[in-house]
This record gives C-alpha cells, structure tokens and sequence, in this order.
C-alpha cells in the first residue's frame, strides 16, 4: 500500500536509524504483533514491559509506513468535539473518552523520557473559530469541557492577536497537548525491545492462515510459520485490508516544515500546537529545533498518483493558509510531503477482537487526528483484553459499538 509522498522530514532528518532481520524460520511466541509503526511499537513496548513476549513483524522497514508521514500533534482533544461525541455515546462515555486521551499525552511522556532524544516536548493546544459563526459552538465546547475537569481557558481576539499574532475570532487554550519525533521515537522503542530480547523482523510480510480458539497461525511471504496464541493487527491504514466490513475513509493529507525560524518569529508558537474549526483544518506545530510544521488540505480520495503531483501545489496552499490568518509570519517549506490518512465516522479509534476472526486475533486502529495519542491507551486497553481483565474503554472503542 503507498502512503506516502514528497519528502517526509522524519526520515530525512533521521536516516534509516536501526534496521532488524528478515524472518526466514519459524516462530513461536505469545503475542505476534502485525506493524511496526509507532502503533505496533507502543503496543509491543507496553506487553513487553508486563513480561509478555512479543514478536514484531514489519513488511517495510520499521517506521517507514504511515509513521514516517505523520506530524504527530499529541493531543487529547478529539476531531469530534465532546458536545458531538456526547449525543452520539452518552456524555459521561464521551467524557471518559477525552479525558483518556489526556492522560495518554502525559503517557506518552513517560515512555519518551525513558528514551534517548526523541523531540519529545509539552505544549499547549489552541483551537481556534475559523469563523465568527463557530464561536457559540466553541464557547460551549469549552464549557462543557471545564464541567468534566479539563483545564481549558477561553482567549477572545485581542489576547490571539497580542500573544499568537493569530486573527481569529476566539479560541479555546488548553494545557495538554505535546509533540514528538513519531520515527524516531518508534525506532528507539523497537530498538529497545530487541535489546532487551524481544523478537522484531522487517522486510517480513504476514498473511492470517488460521485462526482457530486455541491460537493463531501465520505465514510469511517466504513461507515461515509464526505460531502465537494472539495476533495484534497493528498494520495502520492497511489494517483496513484484514476485514471485510468497511470501518474508515482514507484521505490524503499534505504537510510542510520550514528550516529552523528565530525564537523572535515563533513567539508562542514555541510551545503552542494551534488547529482551528473548519474541516478540514489547518494546523501548526515547531519541532525542538525551532521548525515549524504545517498541515492540512486534505483530499477527499486517497489516491498515490494525484496525491504525488499535489504535494508542492498543497504546499503553497498551505503557506497561504497560514498567511492569511497570521501576518507576521512569512513561511517558506524546506520539505513537503503527504500521506494517507483514515477517518471513522465518529472520530473514535477500533480495539480488540472482530467477529469475522475470533478472539485471539486483536486490531489496533488508531485511526483520526490523534492517532499516536490514541495508540497509547489501544496498548493498555488490549494488554488488558490479552490479560483477561477490563478496561473502561473496552466497549466505546470496539467494534461493536453503536451511536445512539
């Protein structure tokens, strides 16, 4: 599957940082995890950790997918807002789904700062209107939001214009937000695991032979037989290709980054991911060494061909975007690139277990905005479903679930 284009500023920054062996004899372990983005990575990182052994299977280099395209805004805030998600679940489900996230963002830190660099910092979020007719929604967003203990702040146009240098109507300013190196830090994990024993492969594509109540069973391209007693499809937006129910849209979303801007030109920036109300939505976030990354423009059809010719036509529509709403900043890209990217309709991500394969065989879809937010608490949630025990989120994010 392509999923990306241009020239994803992850990969070129880093280089191709560990590379692992090609499974070429059989296999035997507990949990045999399909992917090795950062999905699959939080994932094994997070059984490993639990004395589960685990077994990565990559069919690229690691981090080379989805992963690589990523721009990686750690959020808690949900492409849904809480008013929406509420009627869809129940507000206190909806509830319970945000302030998870949040505590994923503060997870996330955790595990980074047990790595070495991996560009991992705090940041705060602001969500602007993009339009004077989204303030009602915005302001009760926001209320609504405060009601369930998160901390938010509510900004009006002067005070975005004084400290962002944004023009905008209002925004809500919250805290919890971060953002970090997704190839890196998935490299680092994976590099991780295999030094401390745990089994990972690239260069090693899988196909389900059997799944049966006792465990699973599957076979490479190269004819190796991978024996586990569960399967974590982690594959990303490939994932989609496992099941016959149609569960997400794949778009194409196009980004840039800029070379490093002066601490006098990115002010808040520094520290603040900004990302506003229309949809599809513009969206800014710096790296540790003072870039700035700049995304959006999604198209409404996943199609590598058309996605490779409008790279640097989206680009330009991009710098326009930010032009438009902040005047100070004149950005130009020193790379651009774009990316598959899959949206459910709901906003919500897919965990654990589909009828069409039983029990023992697990997804992990952290599909939407938030993705890599969403993939930490996926890890704790199907550790949970492998332990046998509960999760609070177990239902809302299953497949079964159903809006009111």
């Amino acid at each position: 599957m392509d999923l990306k284009s241009g020239y994803p500023f992850w990969a070129i920054r880093n280089g191709l940082m560990h590379t692992f062996p090609r499974l070429e004899s059989n296999l035997r372990c507990e949990v045999a995890i399909i992917g090795g983005g950062i999905t699959g990575a939080l994932i094994a990182d997070e059984l490993a950790a639990h004395g589960h052994e685990v077994a990565v299977l990559e069919q690229r280099d690691v981090a080379w997918g989805s992963t690589a395209a990523s721009t990686a805004l750690l959020q808690y805030e949900i492409d849904t807002h809480l008013i929406d998600l509420s009627r869809m679940y129940g507000e206190r489900n909806a509830a319970l789904a945000y302030r998870a996230c949040a505590e994923a963002v503060k997870r996330l830190g955790e595990v980074a700062s047990d790595l070495r660099d991996v560009d991992f910092r705090r940041q705060r979020s602001l969500y602007y209107a993009s339009r004077a007719a989204h303030l009602p929604l915005l302001r009760e967003e926001a209320a609504l939001r405060s009601r369930h203990g998160l901390d938010v702040r509510w900004l009006e146009r002067g005070e975005l214009a004084d400290d962002y240098g944004l023009s905008a109507p209002g925004a809500i300013l919250s805290d919890c937000a971060a953002s970090v190196d997704p190839y890196r830090m998935t490299s680092r994990l994976l590099a991780r695991q295999r030094r401390r024993g745990a089994q990972v492969y690239d260069r090693t594509r899988v196909e389900l032979a059997r799944a049966g109540a006792r465990g699973v069973e599957l076979r490479t391209a190269d004819g190796a037989r991978v024996t586990a007693d569960y399967v974590v499809v982690a594959a990303g937006y490939a994932g989609q290709h496992w099941l016959r129910q149609r569960l997400a849209r794949n778009r194409s979303s196009y980004a840039f980054v800029t070379d490093p801007l002066d601490a006098q030109t990115l002010q808040a920036l520094r520290e603040t991911v900004v990302w506003e109300s229309a949809r599809p939505y513009l969206y800014l976030r710096s790296t540790g060494d003072g870039r700035l990354v700049v995304g959006g423009c999604d198209d409404a059809l996943d199609l590598p061909a058309r996605r490779d010719r409008r790279v640097q036509s989206r680009a330009g529509r991009l710098v326009d975007q930010v032009r438009r709403r902040f005047e100070r900043l004149q950005l130009q890209p020193a790379f651009a690139w774009a990316g598959t990217f899959a949206e459910t309709a709901d906003g919500l991500p897919w965990f654990g277990a589909h009828a069409q394969y039983g029990p023992r065989v697990l997804f992990a879809m952290a599909y939407g905005g938030n993705g890599i937010t969403y993939s930490m608490i996926g890890a704790e949630l199907l550790r949970a479903r492998i332990e046998r025990r509960g999760h609070a989120l177990a239902r809302l994010f299953s497949f079964a679930r159903r809006p009111r």
